[in-house]
């Protein structure tokens, strides 16, 4: 991988860090992710009325993972009202590869090479003593069932987004209309389950700060993406998983959050882990 490709991932990385850590801001976490998905679904159809149409059967994958983003964001979203973006994020974002790469292993659906298994225990590891720090810091624990249910929804979404981008035979259009799908779905039943003037009273500095999460979020999945076609696709897998340092960073520098030595070891912990099954 070049230095150049090396700093356009980091950049992704960060970026996919930032628009976690622009939920933080102001309020409610989940009217910040009702906004930014209104955004998100803005930003997706610009996008995709520039791509050629999906294919027919594309659109079936289109629903389906829309539903499964919703319950990421969700999940994601309740997470970060009960805790902090240097707990929640490492272990929402580091729990899913390891699923995935057990799944795998179960069902024979990967070969998984004696690194990789050693990969998901030391990924374990630090997912274990991360968790375990909520316990010790006397922080909620109410954050871990959203935690968790956010990495079920990212493994989940890690399928559908790949096999529906193949069928739709245009990753960058079938990522517009799932943004668009996603989240025109999430906005309206979170809006309309809302009590009354869940948003009108919204700043309008809000929705400025919604709009660049959903330009973040779709700068750290275009970089990923054009990178894929320049590198190692497990390489830059990898190196992707640096947003993990940077969420606790974030969350350590710019939101005054607690650091103790067991939360930065987990992170380097879950962060080593992830590279080593993606390997």
């Amino acid at each position: 991988m070049s230095l150049s490709i090396l700093l356009a991932v980091l950049a992704a990385a960060f970026l996919h860090a930032l628009w976690n850590a622009l939920l933080r801001f102001g309020g409610s976490k989940i009217r910040a992710m009702v906004m930014l998905s209104y955004m998100e679904a803005a930003v997706g159809l610009a996008i995709a009325l520039s791509r050629p149409w999906p294919e027919v059967a594309a659109w079936k994958w289109v629903a389906a993972a829309s539903c499964v983003h919703f319950f990421y964001k969700y999940f994601l979203a309740h997470a970060y009202e009960q805790g902090d973006l240097s707990r929640v994020y490492p272990i929402a974002r580091g729990t899913a590869p390891m699923m995935v790469a057990i799944v795998s292993a179960l069902f024979a659906l990967d070969t998984i090479e004696p690194l990789g298994y050693l990969g998901i225990g030391v990924l374990g590891l630090g997912i274990l003593f991360m968790a375990r720090g909520v316990f010790a810091d006397g922080e909620s624990r109410k954050l871990l069932p959203y935690a968790f249910g956010s990495a079920c929804a990212t493994a989940t979404y890690t399928l559908t987004d790949g096999l529906g981008a193949r069928v739709a035979g245009d990753a960058a259009g079938y990522v517009g209309w799932l943004m668009v799908g996603g989240g025109l779905l999430f906005g309206l039943v979170m809006t309309f389950t809302r009590p009354k003037g869940f948003l009108t009273v919204t700043p309008l500095k809000d929705w400025g700060m919604a709009a660049a999460g959903a330009a973040a979020s779709y700068g750290a999945y275009a970089i990923s993406i054009w990178a894929m076609t320049k590198a190692p696709i497990a390489l830059v897998a990898a190196t992707r998983e640096t947003a993990i340092l940077f969420a606790v960073l974030i969350g350590w520098l710019a939101f005054g959050e607690k650091m103790t030595r067991s939360k930065a070891t987990a992170a380097v912990l879950i962060v080593a882990g992830v590279v080593l099954t993606r390997l």
